[in-house]
């Protein structure tokens, strides 16, 4: 599966990924604060993205229910 990264200037970063249905999902990662939003894109309109907004912890608990161990920020 092939994961896209956008980085959107002032905000943060985009990363996404096309299902096998053809639904695109994403996640946005916000540089300030304790935020993430996942999209997908509406199969009745086109140019509609559908949003769910996560606090971090929100984010690590769904995470957690898909199978995905805990992920750590290192920074340099």
């Amino acid at each position: 599966m092939h994961i896209e990264r956008t980085t959107l200037p002032g905000i943060g970063v985009r990363h996404t990924f096309t299902t096998r249905q053809g639904r695109r999902i994403g996640i946005v990662e916000y540089q300030m604060g304790d935020r993430r939003d996942v999209v997908h894109d509406d199969p009745d309109d086109p140019d509609g993205m559908v949003t769910l907004t996560l606090t971090r912890s929100e984010a690590t608990a769904l995470a957690t229910l898909l199978g995905f161990p805990e992920l750590v920020a290192v920074q340099a």
